[in-house]
């Protein structure tokens, strides 16, 4: 009996002894062999990098053979980037490059919807019909300080009407900084507001838009807002739903439904007849384009290598950009709302032609094990490519012979709920998302807003091309960023620029305007002297473009490091749930908006805060540079937490080799496992020597 006893203590020991390899943050060593060929490295990033761990050999153990034989297909088959991508000829061929170029032109369409608001919702000045203009009406300066002037505001991201408040001050006062003018009294804003004919003066190049057509002024600017969220809302349930539906029918039909319907309701904005058919359409143009933006994106992150992915997503966005940048041009040649909506929307005729062009993801076929149509997609490529079938070094198509007879295998994304490691990653990446594009419009509002008057920034177009060159200085720095620190190094770099420009904001001016105030000593005084109004708002302003510029990245590369670890069969699903938190990020602005710029300050210092977290969480988020994409959920769990720093030359690193682990008693259960596996193998991965 005792020697029983003694037995069992020393099966239950060696049952827990593999425990400190995943202090790492790794799969203990039986699972991530299992999901290792899919997670190596595509290229020879440094000696420092992780490499992945090799394919368990069929006598690796007793019941590895016959449960990888029952559970999953081929290894080579499933190792795209490794196998299947070259043999297509990788982004060298022609079939795979004319794909890629599909896949940039609709982000110049997407760009014109994606700012539209900015043209067919702007706010503009008023007045009633024969007044004339010296009795204009601007509100975006009157911020609900006098009880009966709520009704007239307006974004502060539009200043137009700080410049109209500030002209009508200047000729009232000549002081250098002039208050602002009295509000007219409570018997002349009631008879305004009961005007039953408004004239406008539209800053955006339009001679008539939304606002103007309908009379959404006084007690009917409200609406303006819910137009707004209209669009937003739509754009996360579009997300979140489109995201799960392409996971699981496929990218193409979810792409070529979502333009049929993109038509249909976005030209059909064009002829509403009131606001609420306006909003109650902008809704499900939205949610249509929204399916458009996650297939592409999702498209062309499966179609790269490894070493080619990020470029390729960038130059997406920089088309993106041209879009926002030829806006106003586009609105100056429509001159009226409804002529704008048409020719935004009418590009999306073209793309009717990818139902005939565009084949589905042939990653995502063979992922879900839909081999039979994954050949006939293979031979497609390999005819259109002029590849040989003596390319085929590695066996791709015998292999693929054997398993035709598999059935298909579709995963939803609510399985990422039972994973040890993907779903902390997919939520540290939601939230960084959150954060960055809801804190970008603290940042936005405190340059463009009302409280920093700067005569180059009261201009509608000085506002729009400096938002949209900050957002290319952005994307610009992130090339290079990305290329010396990866994806994790860029984001946590970014996240730090945000918080620091956040907290500088809020704490070091509040706390010079303090003390500028109250001067009670002489070192206090002499603070107060020297920093005037003036340089505290250019310093304001400085945070707030460095804040715009990081909090950009942040957003633009959270996404982006979503869809490269996330598998493929629930990319689409874990992209949706990414862009749906930058969704939640961007509506607070209209919500700060409709309640008059109520609770902003506290709106900031939430997001303030929620940068010092996440900084924290981005040390928890693997390195994806260089890495083969995740194709199944167990390739998904093998993209683990690695070391910020690469130890040095000569430096013992923490990770044990296979050997090594066998000099521990109570792992000869494990040495039966890893005498398939190279000396240089440990738990988390290949130690590079």
């Amino acid at each position: 009996m005792a020697i029983d006893r003694r037995r069992e203590a020393a099966g239950s020991g060696a049952g827990r002894q593999p425990a400190p390899a995943e202090e790492n943050g790794s799969l203990p060593p039986g699972d991530a062999a299992a999901s290792a060929p899919l997670g190596g490295r595509a290229g020879s990033g440094g000696s420092a990098e992780i490499q992945p761990l090799p394919a368990l050999h069929p006598s690796g153990g007793p019941h590895s053979s016959c449960c990888a034989a029952a559970a999953a297909p081929s290894l080579l088959l499933l190792d795209y980037d490794g196998s299947v991508l070259p043999f297509l000829g990788g982004l060298g061929g022609g079939y795979q490059k004319t794909l890629v170029v599909l896949t940039w032109i609709p982000a110049l369409f997407i760009g014109f919807s994606q700012f539209s608001d900015s043209f067919l919702l702007d706010q503009p000045n008023f007045w009633c019909r024969g007044a004339g203009k010296g009795t204009e009406l601007a509100g975006s300066t009157v911020t609900g300080r006098w009880g009966d002037m709520g009704n007239w505001t307006s974004p502060p991201a539009t200043p137009f009407s700080t410049a109209a408040w500030g002209a009508a001050s200047n000729r009232s006062n000549n002081s250098d900084t002039p208050p602002l003018p009295s509000p007219p009294g409570k018997g002349n804003n009631d008879s305004n507001c009961d005007c039953h004919a408004w004239d406008y003066g539209i800053r955006t190049g339009l001679v008539q838009n939304v606002v103007s057509k309908w009379d959404l002024v006084c007690d009917n600017a409200w609406k303006v807002h819910i137009a707004k969220f209209s669009l937003l809302v739509g754009l996360i349930f579009g997300y979140l739903i489109t995201g799960c539906i392409a996971d699981w029918v496929g990218r193409r039909p979810v792409l070529l439904f979502s333009i049929i319907f993109i038509l249909i309701f976005g030209l059909t904005v064009a002829l509403s007849v009131n606001v609420t058919m306006f909003s109650t359409l902008r809704f499900f143009e939205g949610f249509c384009l929204a399916g458009v933006i996650l297939t592409l994106y999702a498209l062309r992150i499966e179609l790269c290598p490894p070493g080619k992915r990020f470029m390729i997503a960038m130059v997406a966005s920089f088309v993106a950009m041209a879009g926002q940048f030829l806006m106003p041009g586009l609105a100056a040649l429509c001159r009226d709302w409804q002529v704008l909506q048409a020719l935004i929307i009418c590009p999306f005729l073209l793309m009717l032609l990818y139902w005939s062009i565009f084949p589905e993801s042939l990653r995502w076929l063979m992922a879900t094990q839909q081999f039979e149509a994954a050949k006939k997609l293979i031979l497609y490529i390999t005819q259109k490519n002029c590849v040989s079938p003596e390319s085929d070094i590695k066996g791709v198509m015998p292999e693929l012979e054997k398993e035709l007879s598999r059935r298909p295998k579709k995963v939803c994304i609510v399985k990422v709920v039972g994973t040890r490691n993907l779903w902390k990653n997919i939520v540290v990446l939601c939230v960084n998302s959150l954060t960055g594009y809801g804190i970008h419009h603290c940042f936005a509002r405190s340059m463009m807003g009302h409280e920093v008057k700067v005569p180059l920034l009261e201009n509608f177009y000085a506002d729009y091309y400096t938002m949209a060159s900050i957002a290319l200085a952005s994307c610009l720095a992130m090339c290079v960023v990305v290329r010396f620190l990866g994806r994790r190094g860029g984001l946590l770099l970014f996240m730090i620029l945000t918080a620091l420009a956040s907290l500088l904001q809020l704490g070091l001016l509040n706390l010079i305007g303090k003390y500028s105030q109250h001067p009670d000593s002489e070192l206090q005084l002499k603070l107060a002297v020297g920093m005037s109004d003036s340089v505290k708002d250019k310093f304001s302003i400085a945070f707030s473009i460095v804040g715009m510029f990081a909090s950009h990245a942040v957003g633009s590369l959270s996404v982006f490091f979503c869809a490269e670890i996330t598998p493929t069969v629930i990319r689409c699903g874990g992209l949706g749930l990414v862009l749906a938190s930058a969704g939640f990020g961007m509506l607070t602005a209209p919500i700060i908006e409709l309640h008059n710029q109520k609770g902003y300050f506290l709106h900031h210092i939430i997001f303030a805060c929620c940068t010092l977290i996440c900084i924290i969480c981005i040390l928890l988020l693997p390195e994806s540079r260089d890495q083969n994409l995740p194709e199944n959920i167990a390739n998904g769990e093998h993209y683990t937490r690695q070391p910020l720093l690469p130890h040095k030359k000569g430096e013992q690193p923490l990770l044990l080799t296979n050997a090594e682990l066998k000099d521990y008693s109570g792992l000869h259960d494990v040495a039966a496992v890893g005498d398939g596996l190279p000396e240089g193998a440990t738990a988390n991965g290949m130690k590079s020597m």
